[in-house]
């Protein structure tokens, strides 16, 4: 059976996380070139959650944010993106390192991001209305799917380096633990 006190500390620092996350959310109607960048860097809190409490407690943050983002931030693109991506990968990350074959686990990963870009693009497109690139024809749908995995290739490389900083720098020097 679980404490008050260490069940305290996880309604607290999840409370924190989503706090962040929906600060971070909301900058995108103040700054909306970031309307990518936003859901990118929220998505990089749930690591906190993973590390400190659990994954399970990870998708209850991400699921209360996911909802709040839809409320209360401008840009309804950029709540999409970490809903159908950014929220949730840091947690679906850890399954996917699972896999031993590096081609393999590195298919996976552009296979999950790939799906995420055709299902956002019909909701964008579809659902809140926004417009497409049909008038510069084919030739531009190319260069954003590649343009978008090479951010995403990066993004990956960031949540590597994070989980080595959270761990090796954070952790260990700043709060003083070993683990």
């Amino acid at each position: 059976m679980m404490n008050n006190r260490n069940l305290s500390s996880r309604v607290a620092l999840g409370g924190i996380v989503a706090a962040l996350c929906i600060v971070i959310m909301f900058l995108t109607g103040v700054l909306p070139a970031l309307y990518i960048a936003a859901p990118m860097a929220a998505g990089l809190l749930m690591i906190i959650l993973v590390e400190e409490v659990s994954v399970g407690w990870a998708w209850l943050t991400y699921l209360a944010v996911s909802l709040l983002s839809l409320i209360v931030t401008f840009d309804k693109e950029a709540a999409l993106m970490f809903i159908l991506f950014f929220g949730y990968y840091p947690m679906l990350r850890i399954w996917i390192e699972r896999i031993r074959a590096k081609p393999l686990k590195t298919a996976c990963k552009f296979a999950v991001f790939n799906f995420f870009l055709v299902v956002d693009y019909i909701m964008t497109v579809y659902v809140l209305g926004l417009p497409t690139f049909d008038d510069t024809g084919k030739v531009m749908y190319v260069i954003l799917i590649l343009a978008f995995n090479l951010v995403f290739y990066f993004y990956e490389r960031i949540l590597s380096r994070m989980d080595w900083f959270y761990h090796q720098i954070f952790v260990r020097k700043v709060l003083g633990r070993r683990r």
